[in-house]
């Protein structure tokens, strides 16, 4: 919310106040504020309608929802501190420890997960890294094939039949699979890659 000085005395224009008799926002008079806590009650008057009532401002309060973190086969728990009337969606990206994560699931008291939820209703909550990429690898030499995980920026790109080094050796991408199928050519970026399929260079 937000006010403003009028030009004819101290009175106030409260240019987003919810008037509980008006369908809408109104602007509104300010007659009193009286501090509360951290917040503060302010007596207005609707310029619509006339009527005069009361307008709490308090700020959220911080509460800590239970997160499980996860880097490709690993994960933690932990607890992150929200607002809690902020709501939360599935693919909310958000800070922990210096690490960007994005929400995987919400589930509220009874385990049943929802697409989105006010904070001060989740019971637990799932988040994956995402300033890092976990890639699947296939190193196939002959007969014998290995299998391996490159971690590396989302935004890495890698291309068929391209050397990369891994662990001192060369190895040739022979193949990469992004989940929707596998090419032998082209391009793709590490975060829409599942796995590399990878042999020798020469």
């Amino acid at each position: 919310m937000t006010s403003e000085n009028e030009d004819d005395g101290d009175s106030e224009i409260f240019d987003v106040a919810k008037c509980p008799q008006c369908p809408s926002i109104t602007e509104h008079d300010i007659l009193k504020r009286t501090k509360k806590g951290k917040g503060e009650n302010i007596l207005a008057k609707c310029l619509e309608c006339g009527i005069v009532h009361l307008i709490e401002l308090r700020p959220p309060k911080a509460i800590f929802v239970n997160t499980t973190f996860s880097e490709g086969k690993k994960s933690h728990s932990g607890s992150v501190e929200v607002d809690n009337d902020e709501i939360i969606s599935i693919g909310d990206i958000f800070q922990y420890e210096g690490i960007d994560w994005a929400v995987t699931r919400i589930d509220d008291e009874i385990s049943k997960p929802f697409e989105k939820l006010i904070a001060s209703k989740i019971y637990a909550m799932w988040a994956i890294r995402v300033d890092k990429k976990i890639i699947k690898i296939t190193m196939t030499d002959g007969e014998n094939s290995t299998p391996y995980s490159l971690e590396c920026s989302p935004d890495k790109i890698f291309s068929c039949g391209t050397i990369i080094e891994i662990e001192g050796h060369k190895w040739r991408i022979r193949a990469i699979h992004t989940g929707k199928g596998r090419t032998l050519r082209g391009k793709r970026e590490a975060s829409e890659i599942k796995r590399m399929y990878l042999h020798p260079p020469y």
